[in-house]
């Protein structure tokens, strides 16, 4: 009998935690208790936001010729010159896309992709209304691109930009643009991550990433909150399909702001130079530096005589964070500097050693000495047609070439120069013909003797390759 009780006791507090569980969930649900309950909707938050968002319509001129094989036979040139040269066709390619209007006397913010060598830009807006639009800024290196219509006065719905820096994972968004051309539609879904890198070719990568459905056409739309304001302009998906498989990137609205700012005050952007690389400390690396997780960017070279060497930045350091702000790849560092305009100087705080300190770095623009200079090659030699540059740290920089990098850089060659010398647009001049290349001007000078018979040296990623070229006999790369 003492064991039966034994046995009941643990077995009838099973049965009153179950029992305190209901009451619980009973508690936790529960059906709504009001009609506002029941009609809980995004409604009111598209219905700010919608008129907002317009549709992008490009159209560009595709000329293509075609040959008759009668265009090089020295019978038909001489008796019918170049009638057999062939025949010119064009071919129009459209393609479509999403905007954002953020001022309204018409100005519209899409993205790079969707514009870029458009012959002729439309505009559509939510009222079905349709307007010519101009390119007053358009930026690569962040994908963005600045529009302006001509409403003749008439003042247009805008979205506010958002501080996008006060975004959180989890957040609830919808996503609106013109997916396939279908017409204005709204997805939603929640904030998945944060400073997401590595996704697009951009310089400035440092996306918001949704699961909010992004199709092919959502490009260049808005990215908002809950309070209607925009945090983002959808800008890429991640996907092997082509469609949406909850993966969504999106330019963040403090990036949008200073593209924006520079376009209305001036149609060109000018970025403060950091003047230092670096890269993350990694788990490997936090390892052997005795930290107990990774965190920080570790600075590998400093650029004399730049902002980061006036601030005393030195090789070994690791940024922590700048102006506040957690650092933690040299993505994020390039992302958080590109929003500033030069002058003044931002506050960085850095491990060296087991000390921490704060320095103050100077926002100054990249020195571009010498002048890029460009040039197209004339004269009589094997280099003529080829379009060159002298490179320094603010032209390297606007190109994507390392800052440290001196010499010649080769922007553009024609096919023939291509094939008998092997230069290939990239190629960086180090010497030619036995004379060290600093300047275009020393190319010149080095082919006024022969520019037939040239020797020269070019550096191609990180490879030194060398080259002789003869005008009878051998030539070669190696």
């Amino acid at each position: 009998m003492n064991l039966f009780r034994l046995l009941l006791i643990p077995v009838a507090g099973l049965i009153m935690l179950a029992g305190q569980a209901t009451a619980v969930s009973a508690l936790d649900k529960k059906v709504p208790a009001s009609r506002s309950e029941v009609q809980l909707s995004y409604a009111p938050v598209v219905k700010q936001a919608a008129p907002a968002v317009v549709n992008i319509y490009t159209k560009r001129v595709i000329r293509t010729r075609s040959y008759s094989p009668f265009a090089n036979d020295p019978f038909f040139q001489r008796f019918f010159g170049d009638r057999f040269g062939g025949s010119s066709r064009e071919r129009i390619e459209r393609s479509l896309g999403s905007g954002v209007i953020v001022e309204g006397d018409g100005v519209i913010v899409t993205n790079h992709h969707v514009i870029e060598g458009a012959d002729e830009i439309t505009v559509a807006l939510s009222d079905k209304r349709e307007f010519a639009a101009e390119v007053i800024l358009d930026d690569e290196r962040t994908d963005l691109a600045i529009l302006r219509i001509d409403t003749n006065g008439e003042k247009l719905p805008v979205l506010k930009l958002s501080d996008s820096d006060r975004i959180e994972v989890g957040d609830l968004v919808l996503a609106i643009g013109n997916p396939f051309g279908v017409g204005q539609t709204v997805t939603s879904g929640i904030v998945s991550a944060l400073a997401r890198t590595h996704v697009s070719g951009g310089d400035y990568q440092f996306f918001i990433q949704t699961d909010a459905a992004v199709n092919p056409g959502n490009s260049g739309g808005a990215l908002i909150g809950m309070d209607g304001e925009l945090i983002g302009i959808n800008t890429a998906i991640f996907s092997r399909s082509g469609g949406s498989n909850g993966i969504g990137f999106a330019i963040p609205a403090n990036m949008v702001r200073h593209v924006v700012s520079s376009a209305l005050s001036g149609g060109q952007i000018v970025r403060p130079w950091f003047g230092g690389e670096g890269q993350a400390v990694t788990a490997e690396i936090a390892e052997s530096l005795g930290f107990d997780r990774p965190g920080g960017v570790l600075v590998n070279s400093v650029y004399p005589g730049g902002p980061a060497d006036q601030a005393g930045l030195e090789s070994g350091d690791i940024i922590i964070s700048l102006d506040g702000k957690e650092v933690s790849s040299p993505e994020a560092l390039r992302y958080y500097i590109g929003l500033e305009k030069p002058g003044g100087k931002l506050p960085m705080v850095i491990l060296r050693g087991e000390k921490r300190k704060t320095l103050n770095v100077p926002l100054a623009a990249a020195p571009e000495d010498p002048p890029r200079n460009i040039t197209v090659l004339k004269d009589d030699h094997l280099f003529t047609g080829v379009k060159l540059g002298n490179l320094s740290p603010a032209f390297a920089d606007e190109i994507g070439v390392d800052v440290y990098e001196r010499g010649v850089i080769v922007l553009q060659a024609p096919r023939t120069v291509m094939r008998r010398t092997s230069v290939r647009p990239g190629d960086i001049f180090k010497s030619v013909n036995g004379n060290k290349v600093e300047r275009i001007a020393d190319i010149r000078a080095a082919l006024k003797d022969d520019g037939q018979n040239i020797d020269f040296t070019v550096k191609r990623s990180d490879r030194l390759i060398e080259c002789v070229i003869r005008a009878r006999g051998n030539s070669y790369c190696r």
